[in-house]
């Protein structure tokens, strides 16, 4: 090893040391343990240029082990991406850009927010999809535009996580050459040594999900770790994984290999003796010239790289003008309108919002032709298969139907690097109750700003005979609890329609559309304003109603039935879709008050899942029919009916709220 490589990764290690003891809080152990690795892939093998975060075909690189954020912070501080050092000193402290775990659109160069873990692995698989995919759409012989590894740095935790499991399956499968993952193997978590929970073999578990596997024996070997990455990215028809034995705290003579090294910091004394066995003889925060000097070498490697991928992309544009047109579309934010509201006007109609999505779904692939989603084993039930598109796979990447697999944990994660990647609109689906089995892509999904469109069907106790192991009551609730996560519910086929549209222009939001299995009618009066979160579908003007019904989904045909009725008896009600709260509550105040004045508490809410939520709009006047038990399994009519989700019902508590 040169003396130069040494000292900037003896720099890393003292670095992120020292940022952690300033904080009085973080993980120093990876960093240390991993510094060598770390160094040796993003100084002598990734393609990227601090100069340009966004370039389009950089190589990718997930700190899945997010708890070891200043091994990436001291990482994007020496290879110039815009961290100070003063920015290190404020590790973990208000308003600071090294905050305890990456944090994506938070810290330039943080590809991904890591943390949890296994999501970043499972993210980083995502990434991968989305290189085959564009490659396969975009490159011509000669003109590889598209052509980048993604590099997923992961611990013990990541690898016991279920997700793990699941995502390596999906890439072991899909044949992800340029997936590489690279495994700080230290046999040490927070409660000691691993063998008190995990002994497997490994390796030998991601052989058998397919890929090619490498054993490095010496952490600080780094022309060992370099061969092995050069052999990992030879291998273009599996991904890889690369066992990388280090020892955790490595440098810090008193925690080296112990599991306080883990999550504490390491102490002043402790780093002092660090700063001696290193050979590191600097003050602190201190980065030597020969090692600035060095760094400015690389990251002039960096902008020599993306310009001649730039010379590339005008010879390519000259050579195939059409495709490099759509790449730019592919990655612009043109506004992206549904318009075909007039195909569900007759009111006779019958039709249920999952297939009503399926039109559009099949209908946008015509105006948005950078669409790529798929279901969780389910899109015959979820109505998200895009006919003529091509599946994923592979033997062809140019598909558009991505299979996950019985997956949605790592389907959520999966989707999220697929957006994070760029380039691309993508949804996933599976059944609404197992929503549950991706809450933490999803939340993650809301956390980064990321437009993932999720369909969620089978949407309530309307789901009938399955019972109540498929029947969702609390999981709306759960979504809309979820900050900057926006859930729609419509109540018929344009309603629909006005969803998607939404979530095709969302820029910073993820969209749930929550779909039934069974069929509604076509009510007159929706359509656009669904977009507003919450509109007047029958009735009075609100300003002059008796009593206002709120309703969502397969429930407003209820209310709308009510008024009708309420107003033969010579009641004023107004009927209000809500298909959305989390849009509603980004309306203007004087809109909001347009729809629920504040002086109208004569109000009743219709939702067949629990009330939680529901009170807001309601208030100690109002009453609201809902599901705030588990349903059972019979018919969905009968269902429906004995929890008073009937027209009557509703018209027999309007009248109650009156009194």
């Amino acid at each position: 090893m040169d003396t130069v490589s040494q000292k900037t990764i003896n720099t890393i290690r003292v670095l992120a040391a020292e940022a952690i003891q300033k904080a009085n809080s973080g993980h120093p152990g990876l960093p240390l343990g991993s510094a060598p690795m770390a160094y040796t892939l993003w100084a002598n093998h990734m393609n990227h240029n601090p100069k340009n975060p966004k370039w389009e075909n950089r190589d990718r690189f997930v700190l899945s082990a997010g708890h070891g954020s200043t091994l990436l912070y001291t990482l994007l501080h020496l290879f110039e991406y815009g961290l100070t050092i003063e920015d290190l000193k404020g590790f973990r402290q208000e308003g600071s850009l090294t905050p305890g775990h990456p944090e994506y659109g938070h810290t330039v160069g943080v590809e991904t927010t890591t943390g949890p873990l296994g999501q970043g692995i499972a993210t980083a698989v995502g990434m991968a999809m989305a290189e085959k995919h564009l490659a396969a759409k975009f490159n011509k012989e000669g003109y590889d535009v598209v052509d980048h590894y993604t590099y997923a740095l992961v611990g013990d935790g990541c690898l016991m996580e279920g997700i793990s499991y699941e995502a390596a399956s999906l890439a072991g499968t899909l044949k992800l050459g340029k997936l590489i993952v690279l495994y700080d193997s230290n046999n040490i978590t927070i409660e000691g040594n691993t063998d008190i929970a995990f002994t497997e073999n490994v390796r030998a578990r991601f052989e058998a999900q397919g890929f090619e596997t490498f054993l490095v024996e010496d952490g600080n070997d780094i022309e060992a770790i370099s061969k092995a990455i050069a052999a990992a990215k030879a291998n273009g028809e599996k991904p890889s994984f690369i066992e990388i034995r280090t020892q955790i705290g490595y440098g810090c003579p008193k925690k080296q290999g112990k599991a306080s090294a883990h999550g504490e910091p390491l102490g002043a004394d402790n780093i002092t003796e660090m700063r001696e066995f290193l050979g590191h003889h600097h003050e602190e925060f201190t980065v030597s010239e020969d090692v600035k000097a060095h760094m400015a070498e690389l990251v002039k490697e960096g902008e020599a790289k993306e310009a001649k991928w730039n010379e590339l992309m005008d010879a390519y544009a000259a050579a195939y003008p059409e495709l490099a047109a759509e790449w730019k579309k592919w990655h612009s934010d043109e506004e992206i309108s549904l318009d075909i509201y007039d195909n569900y006007q007759d009111p006779a109609g019958k039709k249920a919002t999952r297939n009503a999505s399926f039109d559009v779904i099949n209908y946008m692939t015509s105006v948005v032709p950078n669409v790529f989603g798929g279901s969780a084993d389910l899109a015959p039930s979820t109505k998200t298969y895009m006919n003529g598109k091509g599946d994923f796979s592979a033997a062809d990447y140019s598909g558009d139907n991505l299979h996950f697999g019985i997956r949605e944990h790592a389907m959520g994660a999966i989707a999220n690097g697929v957006a994070v990647h760029g380039g691309l609109k993508t949804f996933c689906s599976t059944f609404f109750v197992f929503s549950d089995y991706m809450k933490n892509p999803m939340r993650l999904a809301a956390l980064m700003k990321l437009p993932v469109t999720y369909v969620l069907t089978h949407d309530s106790i309307g789901v009938g005979e399955d019972g109540p192991t498929h029947q969702p009551i609390e999981q709306l609730a759960m979504l809309r609890s979820t900050p900057n996560m926006v859930t729609f519910r419509p109540a018929d086929a344009k309603e629909t329609i006005a969803a998607w549209e939404y979530a095709l222009n969302s820029k910073t939001e993820p969209v749930s559309i929550v779909l039934t299995r069974q069929d509604l009618p076509y009510l007159e009066n929706t359509g656009k304003d669904a977009k507003k979160g919450a509109y007047v579908v029958a009735g009075t003007k609100p300003q002059d109603a008796d009593v206002i019904l709120i309703a969502t989904g397969s429930e407003v045909q209820l209310v709308v039935g009510a008024v009708k009725e309420l107003e033969a008896e010579g009641i004023k009600a107004t009927a209000v879709s809500m298909s959305s709260m989390d849009v509603f509550e980004n309306q203007s105040k004087e809109y909001k008050e347009s729809i629920l004045p504040s002086n109208k508490t004569k109000r009743v809410a219709v939702e067949a899942l629990t009330s939680f939520g529901w009170h807001k709009y309601t208030g100690f006047e109002g009453q609201v029919i809902s599901m705030d038990h588990f349903g059972e399994s019979a018919p969905a009519g009968v269902i429906f009916k004995k929890n008073g989700f009937t027209v009557e019902h509703v018209v027999e508590v309007a009248k109650e709220v009156l009194k």
